[in-house]
């Protein structure tokens, strides 16, 4: 077809014999074969496209679902410190109340209790003071 327009445009006929039938068969033959390549590269480039844009996406999700787990892990992790910190004082405190010597000083300041033959002697100061002591112990 294209040797036609070209001899057309020169005034030249075309040879019309078998060789120049095959060359117009075998280059149309190309054409639809470079036509079926294209389009079948981009079928595959659309998948190819389409599957690293799910992966990215899902990568993507992924990545903020282990930002967010982290950051409650660490939320845990500080909640965690500081109940084993109250726990800790719990059992100091427990542990001084099993101790005897503790438990006396302890009736004798806050209930004035007093062992046989001892008295107790409240100053004005000393009971404001022995009341800040107690708020501050709990």
């Amino acid at each position: 077809m294209k040797r036609e327009k070209m001899h057309e445009n020169q005034g030249v006929t075309p040879l019309q014999n078998e060789y120049t039938r095959a060359v117009e068969i075998e280059d149309a033959r190309k054409k639809r074969h470079k036509v079926v390549l294209y389009r079948r590269l981009a079928v595959f480039g659309l998948v190819v496209l389409l599957t690293s844009i799910w992966l990215g996406s899902t990568i993507y999700a992924q990545s903020q679902t282990i930002a967010e787990k982290e950051q409650i892990q660490q939320e845990k992790l500080a909640e965690l410190e500081e109940v084993q910190k109250q726990q800790a004082k719990l059992e100091e405190q427990i542990r001084l109340l099993n101790d005897d010597d503790y438990l006396s000083k302890l009736a004798r300041k806050d209930y004035f209790l007093s062992d046989e033959g001892e008295i107790i002697f409240t100053l004005p100061n000393d009971a404001g003071k022995s009341q800040e002591d107690s708020e501050e112990k709990e």
